[in-house]
């Protein structure tokens, strides 16, 4: 933790009451949440941006106080408390805020002391998680890339050969006697699970997807019936949808096996280890999230990923020295699995230019994501 003192100090020369007109505009236009917090720890203003950030409207934060929303062991507490004694602006870096409210790790807090409001606090938050939510995804396409040129060398190399083998073993389970044809058998269903498993390899490959306006939440709802008459059957579901989003730009069918996919893992994580005495509950969740914009290329525009796609579960959370690798191919923790379901739903999210992130905890893990939805360039819903 860090305590900087600005060069010079320096002060907010407005009260909270008195953010109005140009003030207030120059508030909202920036991209940073900021709070001005009073003496007595209640909420006086909040600015456009502090409302995803927080995850409440801003017509809600202002009746609340800061302890309504984080616990009194807050590191943001003795922030202000410098602030206050020192009557200085004071920065600190790698904050976590946690709360049932909200989790934001490593967030540069800056706090300044309010002019015309003895006591009152300027908090201004800066979150780098989507900075290295983008680092991440460059690592998980990087692996991708490693295993789609795999995939290819599988394919042109192993599948030919193995259809010979394939038909030979069938000639011969009509031509041996009884005792040998058992091997033959034999020989064909091992064929068939390496030619599967190659198929699996060639879901990596770099070919172009055709995509078009899905209905986020269809795709959500046809998942959740597959889950809930197969592996989840006891398991409750949770649904918390906006329903004014737009269609997402992408392809159904690869974002139904991504959400499959995310859906069993959760479930089988559940079963596997139930964390405490709670009921297992599996959440599905969308919301608009405007903030989160990428580069598809070199010499390309950017493009804004608003809409935002939540798997939760309340389970043990994933063990602390797997999750950097979590991407990775060949990755697997199960007894029984092959390690390419995530590094497959990685690759898919990619190819639709979107970014796909993990946050857990005991009793919590997300999968969240960060998709594009369809404009007017591409075509009309």
């Amino acid at each position: 933790m860090n305590h900087t003192p600005p060069e010079p100090a320096g002060h907010v020369p407005c009260a909270p009451d008195n953010v109005t007109g140009n003030g207030r505009v120059i508030l909202d236009s920036l991209a940073l949440p900021v709070v001005v917090v009073r003496a007595d720890n209640a909420i006086g203003y909040v600015n456009s941006a502090a409302e995803p950030f927080f995850g409440m409207s801003r017509a809600h934060l202002v009746q609340m106080r800061l302890t309504d929303i984080l616990p009194g062991d807050s590191p943001l507490f003795l922030l202000m408390e410098q602030v206050r004694a020192q009557d200085h602006t004071v920065v600190e870096h790698e904050v976590t805020l946690e709360s049932p409210r909200l989790r934001h790790e490593g967030v540069t807090v800056q706090g300044a002391p309010v002019m015309e409001e003895p006591g009152s606090v300027a908090l201004t938050f800066h979150d780098f998680s989507a900075v290295r939510v983008l680092d991440r995804q460059l690592t998980f396409r990087s692996a991708a890339r490693s295993v789609a040129g795999m995939a290819a060398i599988l394919a042109h190399e192993v599948k030919n050969p193995l259809s010979g083998i394939r038909g030979a073993a069938q000639l011969l389970e009509t031509s041996v006697g009884e005792s040998d044809r058992e091997l033959a058998v034999l020989i064909q269903d091992e064929v068939n699970r390496i030619r599967d498993l190659v198929d699996r390899m060639d879901m990596f490959s770099d070919r172009p997807i055709e995509r078009r306006p899905v209905n986020i939440h269809r795709v959500l709802e046809h998942v959740r019936r597959l889950a809930q008459q197969g592996f989840a059957a006891d398991i409750r579901f949770e649904e918390v949808y906006d329903p004014s989003l737009p269609p997402v730009w992408g392809n159904r069918d690869q974002l139904v096996q991504v959400l499959l996919n995310l859906v069993k893992n959760a479930a089988e994580a559940l079963h596997d280890h139930p964390e405490g005495d709670a009921p297992p509950l599996i959440t599905l969740t969308t919301s608009y999230r405007p903030g989160i914009w990428v580069s598809t290329g070199a010499g390309s525009q950017r493009v804004q990923l608003p809409l935002l796609v939540s798997v939760r579960d309340n389970g043990p959370g994933i063990p602390e020295n797997i999750r950097p690798h979590l991407f990775e191919p060949f990755l697997t923790t199960k007894t029984t699995g092959s390690g390419l379901g995530l590094a497959l739903a990685g690759k898919i999210v990619g190819d639709h230019g979107g970014v796909i992130e993990v946050e857990s905890r005991p009793g919590r893990t997300e999968v969240l994501l960060h998709l594009p939805v369809v404009t007017e360039d591409r075509g009309t819903p």
